[in-house]
């Protein structure tokens, strides 16, 4: 059962030390590429803060955002302002979405975010927590995928596995870690069919190309190509 207390205190800490991360820019090196291709640091960090609004909307059942050319334009609009803006951007939308998940509500209920995608209530610190340790690596500061918790490359696997499962383009899949960490993912078996392809390596590497963050060179595939995944 995911404990959303304990996601929103580990969320906490990740916050801040994005914040920390990010206050060593300048305006400069804000305006550089960020690892995400077409974003700036400051695209990054736009989406972070508008991202922690949209799910205030969604805890306090709003739609998360007005429609996608909403997002994008915010995040365009917000991309190129001076570094102490940000920052304090950022942090206040983060105090503003554990304020709001602060108060007394039923975990259990199921909520809407975009696209059709619904859940618990109680997924959501993680599904934040995803949003600031990604987009943390992307900053391309200091911190790489290696540095991530195992609990939370374990959890975002985990996610991201059932988030595959049932995607009719993508194969059945057995993902595997050397430790013997296992996760199932893709369509499910037609009748007749043989076992699960299995791709092997670290979690990091595993969590990266999943994530889109990696292109997944760094792990074992014996059935040829990699699988192309839809994006997220």
């Amino acid at each position: 059962m995911t404990d959303h207390v304990r996601d929103l205190a580990l969320l906490r800490e990740a916050d801040e030390r994005l914040l920390h991360a990010a206050a060593s820019l300048d305006n400069a090196s804000l305006a550089a590429p960020s690892r995400l291709p077409g974003w700036s640091r400051g695209h990054v960090l736009a989406h972070l803060a508008r991202n922690a609004d949209a799910l205030v909307n969604v805890l306090q059942g709003r739609p998360m955002y007005a429609d996608g050319a909403t997002r994008d334009a915010d995040i365009e609009r917000d991309a190129s302002r001076a570094l102490d803006v940000h920052l304090a951007d950022v942090r206040n939308a983060a105090a503003r979405f554990h304020h709001s998940a602060a108060v007394p509500a039923d975990w259990t209920r199921t909520v809407a975010l975009r696209n059709g995608v619904t859940d618990a209530a109680a997924r959501v610190p993680f599904r934040r927590w995803i949003e600031v340790e990604l987009h943390h690596v992307d900053l391309g500061l200091d911190r790489t995928l290696e540095d991530l918790s195992e609990e939370f490359t374990e959890r975002e696997i985990t996610f991201l596995a059932d988030r595959f499962s049932g995607n009719a383009s993508v194969p059945p899949l057995t993902l595997a870690t050397p430790a013997g960490h296992t996760w199932r993912t893709g369509r499910t078996p037609d009748v007749g069919d043989g076992p699960a392809d299995v791709v092997t390596g670290a979690a990091p590497d595993l969590l990266g190309w999943l994530a889109g963050r990696r292109d997944g060179s760094a792990l074992e595939f014996a059935s040829g190509p990699l699988p192309v995944l839809p994006p997220l």
